[in-house]
């Protein structure tokens, strides 16, 4: 009896060692797309199906120390099981096209969440991985310089490298907030956020600046229009807001009165917005490097 008592023990034990990965569809029509194909899918409605995963993450969050949760995409599980040859309608193959997703795809970690914020954050993260994904694949297909050899989306991503480093350097201590926006075949955004104390370099996630600094680079390697906004955040004094709009791959300060309009138009339909208070519109500042040489460009 002993024995049993401790081996038990140690099963819990060893349990929470052990890291859970729960695949999720995110809205009604995915949910229906598993019904009507797979028999073995039997979730009756996905309001439910989303009450009952809440209820296996709270208990997968006692027993186990870390829960992971992904996308669940229908379309891109039949083309898994299409290329592997697996069996779509089984347990079993949605299990493994879950960790498949989780090791690479969009996901969040489970600490607590409400499903109602859980499923925008998730959705969030995978609409801010494909468009890192695709200014990725932007910068990769553009090629080499016919004129002098250069591999333009490498040269482009330094330059963004070197642009945000300098943003940042230039938009002094404060939280700040870094919006960037690149029309391409699909409109490309990025969102940054920064914490620069009084002394020593900008503190971010590195995840996010490397999405910010890649689509900024596609902007500048398609010498596409686009935009950039910097907003910072300093205690008993008004947010700052500065503007620049991507001109043939370098970012041109915006004055004063264009980051007031850009800031304060309805970008869907174009009519006037209130002012928000406690806000200072600010031109762009020039973020020529210390040498007073533009950043390289093909």
């Amino acid at each position: 009896m002993e024995h049993n008592r401790n081996t038990a023990t140690a099963q819990s034990a060893l349990r929470r060692e052990v890291p859970s990965t729960v695949g999720l569809l995110a809205d009604d029509q995915d949910f229906t797309a598993m019904r009507s194909r797979y028999r073995t899918f039997t979730f009756d409605d996905h309001e439910t199906y989303l009450h009952q995963v809440e209820e296996l993450l709270r208990t997968l969050a006692t027993e186990s120390g870390h829960t992971t949760v992904t996308l669940f995409d229908p379309e891109d599980y039949a083309d898994y099981c299409a290329e592997t040859g697996l069996d779509p309608d089984t347990p079993a193959s949605r299990s493994r096209f879950t960790a498949e997703v989780a090791a690479t795809g969009a996901s969040v970690a489970y600490t607590g969440q409400p499903i109602d914020r859980l499923v925008p954050l998730l959705i969030h993260r995978a609409v801010r991985q494909a468009t890192w994904e695709y200014a990725t694949m932007l910068l990769t297909d553009i090629g080499e310089c016919a004129d002098c050899g250069q591999d333009i989306g490498r040269a482009a991503f330094d330059q963004a490298s070197q642009t945000l480093t300098r943003l940042l350097e230039e938009a002094g201590p404060g939280t700040h907030h870094l919006v960037c926006s690149v029309p391409a075949d699909e409109q490309l955004l990025a969102v940054l956020h920064a914490e620069r104390p009084p002394t020593g370099p900008a503190v971010l996630d590195p995840t996010e600046g490397a999405e910010f600094v890649t689509v900024l680079a596609a902007g500048i390697a398609l010498e596409s229009p686009g935009g950039l906004v910097l907003r910072t955040t300093t205690p008993a004094e008004p947010d700052r807001v500065h503007g620049w709009r991507l001109d043939h791959g370098r970012l041109v300060p915006l004055t004063a009165a264009e980051v007031f309009n850009a800031y304060c138009t309805d970008a869907d339909t174009g009519e006037p917005l209130s002012p928000e208070p406690g806000v200072d519109y600010r031109a762009g500042f020039d973020i020529t490097p210390d040498d007073g040489r533009p950043p390289t460009h093909h």
